[in-house]
């Protein structure tokens, strides 16, 4: 059975290994620092398993040996975003927690493949990289999977099409500046501009920009958890079962799309390597214009890690 470590058994950890489980998929392993948090919701989940017959092995722990001979590390440890909270508001917090969280669990999983999921994304999957000394194929990041389908979701909310048939495609940052591929995006082969009038369009990529801001504001006490962690989830399945799935994804960029040095949001073919490798589409002026808009924040971010954390 492969074995998929998820580090912070928060709700996104842990609905991560909800998903993961019913997929059953892999055994799975809860880690937290939170003394008995981990271990209660594992023996929880774990009870579940004969109700919907799957055979998945499910333990939670407060170390990390237990993550020995994963296959896949699942990074969701970090303080969530409050209201009013910028991703880049949490930098400094989440650099400490996911710095060690992939060093520690390197050492016991040695062959292991991470998927960073802690804000701010891209360069918290930078930071895990850069530690870690990983090459790019074993390090990416979780955004553009649930920000394509926040985009879906809208786009089936406002034309009663199925999902199924909507497919959307978010690139660049994880954050304000991310950016919604209209021309590429298409409901049944139909482009979404010539099904979706331009101003109902335009505020369906608003709402997409600001999806996560809009859940933390309804809650209060927490951000999303549910969409990421189904995010996480499929991403898990494509390495796994060597899907060669093309997704939106945060990867380290060598040149590509004009970018060196830098996590950013591209579609990457993923399967049993981890990043098999990243897909190129031709992009327009105004596609080109927010790429690197985006490009440039994300950057920002970038060179403050660098100023807090020496690699």
């Amino acid at each position: 059975m492969n074995k998929i470590s998820i580090i912070g058994a928060g709700m996104t950890g842990a609905t991560t290994a909800h998903w993961l489980a019913e997929r059953e998929l892999a055994d799975l392993v809860l880690v937290d620092v939170v003394e008995g948090m981990p271990q209660g919701k594992a023996l929880d989940m774990l009870e579940a398993m004969p109700v919907v017959n799957k055979d998945v092995e499910i333990v939670g722990s407060n170390d990390y040996a237990a993550t020995k001979g994963s296959d896949i590390i699942i990074i969701t440890a970090g303080l969530p975003r409050k209201p009013g909270m910028s991703r880049d508001d949490l930098l400094k917090v989440n650099a400490e927690i996911v710095g060690k969280a992939a060093t520690e669990t390197l050492k016991h999983s040695p062959d292991a493949i991470f998927v960073v999921l802690t804000n701010p994304l891209d360069t918290m999957a930078y930071l895990a990289m850069k530690m870690t000394k990983l090459p790019r194929n074993r390090v990416i990041g979780q955004a553009g999977i649930l920000d394509s389908a926040r985009m879906r979701a809208f786009v089936a909310m406002e034309t009663g099409v199925s999902v199924e048939n909507i497919n959307c495609y978010v690139l660049g940052g994880h954050g304000d500046e991310m950016v919604p591929l209209t021309r590429h995006s298409n409901i049944a082969g139909i482009p979404l501009k010539d099904y979706i009038p331009a101003d109902k369009l335009e505020a369906i990529l608003n709402r997409t920009r600001k999806g996560g801001g809009e859940i933390i504001n309804l809650l209060k006490t927490g951000s999303a958890f549910y969409a990421p962690a189904a995010a996480c989830a499929q991403m898990a399945e494509a390495i796994l079962k060597n899907k060669n799935l093309i997704v939106p994804c945060a990867a380290y960029m060598d040149g590509e799309y004009d970018l060196k040095d830098m996590f950013f949001g591209v579609p990457v073919m993923l399967g049993r390597n981890g990043m098999e490798k990243i897909v190129e589409y031709s992009l327009d002026e105004a596609e080109k214009a927010m790429f690197e808009k985006s490009a440039a924040a994300v950057k920002d971010t970038h060179e403050a890690l660098k100023k807090l954390v020496s690699f």
